[in-house]
């Protein structure tokens, strides 16, 4: 287990690292699109990566970054899509909020609140129907349990006992709205889910331990036919809602609760753990001097691809009508 939690720190390590990084550079002018970073909340996407087999299947939201790169999207290609090159993961044609993976089991992330979790569901049903062994994950933020298609996905996945993962990270808003104005007062997201049918429990969302236990947990049950789960993870992003920089001057929250959940940092807590252990060696250091390298190449690699042609933003929109 000691392994196994090293590297989901790693992993957090290198999620932060990158978010990081595009957050340095991206008043350079060369990243294409908006992007929605999750720096302060790395705990889940590195977790499901871990958790979860290569051929399982993840959607996710357009804050998908973490998602994406835990699950074992390509680094290169991700950085390639957010400057809108052709040698991104969507052929430069998506951005930041439209990255994909199909290699890896990450099929797509979307901008619109909750769109991604039907087809997260469907995934589900079709591991059912083949009998695959597959597990099926939608993540998404607290604001997609408001929409429709969280209910109705979520009842047909009960319905059908399905090998489906609603991960929810609630980071207490929906842009910058508070819970307190889109929920009334006392109400538990992971109990309505519970009113569903759900499997249901709520995660503290920066213990990295905690976060792995119960996406396995969840897992085991899916592929035991159990049916499908829902964990609502307590967490909190460190940066505006989307953008590069701090927005605690604006208003909508304080900064004294920023440096409050500053101080639960996912990553510091896991390290601390390990540190106790005497898990982390030199080898550690050696990990973050490789990271730093992956990083810097990767940006390289992003800033020299070429734009994709004029005449590619036209494929892919229409079916030609042609049977095969």
């Amino acid at each position: 287990m000691n392994e196994k939690i090293y590297q989901l720190l790693l992993s957090m390590l290198r999620i932060r690292r990158v978010e990081e990084e595009i957050a340095g550079r991206y008043g350079e002018g060369k990243m294409r699109c908006p992007t929605h970073l999750s720096i302060g909340q790395e705990a889940v996407g590195a977790a499901l990566g871990i958790a979860l087999q290569k051929s399982d299947f993840v959607v996710s939201s357009h804050r998908a970054h973490a998602h994406y790169l835990g699950k074992g999207g390509d680094l290169s290609r991700m950085l390639a899509e957010i400057h809108g090159k052709e040698a991104g993961c969507s052929s430069g044609l998506g951005g930041s909020m439209h990255l994909a993976d199909p290699d890896v089991g990450f099929m797509g992330s979307t901008a619109i609140v909750a769109n991604s979790i039907p087809i997260g569901v469907g995934l589900g049903f079709s591991a059912q129907l083949k009998s695959s062994q597959q597990v099926s994950c939608c993540c998404f933020g607290d604001g997609a349990v408001e929409e429709g298609a969280f209910y109705e996905s979520a009842n047909f996945a009960v319905l059908k006992k399905l090998p489906v993962l609603f991960l929810c990270e609630n980071n207490l808003y929906s842009v910058y709205s508070p819970m307190k104005v889109r929920q009334p007062e006392g109400r538990k997201i992971y109990q309505l889910a519970k009113a569903i049918g759900l499997h249901s429990q709520m995660v503290d969302g920066n213990d990295g331990e905690a976060v792995l236990t119960a996406i396995e947990e969840a897992a085991q049950r899916a592929r035991a036919g159990e049916g499908p789960s829902f964990i609502e993870f307590s967490t909190y992003r460190w940066r505006e809602h989307c953008g590069p920089n701090y927005d605690n001057d604006i208003g909508y929250r304080s900064v004294r609760e920023f440096e409050e959940w500053k101080e639960q940092d996912p990553i510091v807590r896991l390290k601390q753990v390990l540190d106790a252990q005497a898990v982390i060696t030199e080898d550690y250091e050696r990990q973050l001097q490789l990271l730093d390298q992956e990083v810097n190449e990767a940006f390289e690699f992003a800033e020299k691809s070429v734009f994709p042609m004029v005449d590619s933003h036209y494929q892919h929109l229409y079916s030609s009508g042609e049977s095969s």
